[in-house]
């Protein structure tokens, strides 16, 4: 009984080291608001279901630079769709961060706010001759992107400090006066 409390105490151990990196690199939970938005180069875009019709359309949505403190600076768009799903749209948006708000026609309320990053737009350019200067990019999972020192160094250092608590933390258990 001892021996088999031990080894799922060890494995629940073990999973917890490999979980904890992966939840500490992972990114930012999503925005709790009710909108959702998303970039394609120089397009934002928002969604939402917060807003229903009543015959003078869905609402507004504006897209405020860091530098505007309300709704009516921003760049504004009327919300298309149905009563279930509604989206507005901006295109050719410079570089920087946005701030986009949403306030529905039915009762005035804010449906929600997110800020989004919008990156310079890249546009490849493909020629007859083109040949990749690389050569091709085998390999496992991440082989094409090219992780800093830093990053590698950072991952490296929470695996080694996961095995070695996982380490302590079994010796401690099986011989409890041992520090």
């Amino acid at each position: 009984m001892h021996t088999s409390q031990q080894l799922l105490r060890s494995c629940l151990t073990g999973a917890a080291t490999v979980v904890l990196p992966l939840a500490l690199t992972a990114g930012p939970a999503a925005a709790t608001s009710g909108i959702s938005v998303s970039t394609n180069g120089a397009t934002v875009s928002v969604t939402t279901s917060a807003c229903t019709s009543n015959n003078n359309g869905f609402g507004r949505a504006s897209l405020l630079t860091s530098g505007q403190a309300n709704f009516a600076q921003g760049r504004q768009a009327d919300l298309s769709g149905t009563n279930a799903i509604q989206s507005a749209l901006w295109s050719n948006v410079s570089p920087g961060t946005y701030t986009v708000i949403v306030i529905c026609n039915r009762d005035g309320a804010r449906a929600g706010s997110q800020a989004v990053i919008v990156s310079a737009a890249r546009t490849p350019t493909v020629s007859a001759t083109a040949s990749p200067s690389r050569g091709v990019m085998g390999g496992l999972g991440g082989a094409t992107k090219d992780y800093g020192t830093l990053t590698l160094a950072a991952g490296g250092a929470l695996v080694a400090t996961g095995a070695l608590a996982t380490a302590w933390f079994l010796r401690r258990r099986s011989k409890p006066y041992r520090l």
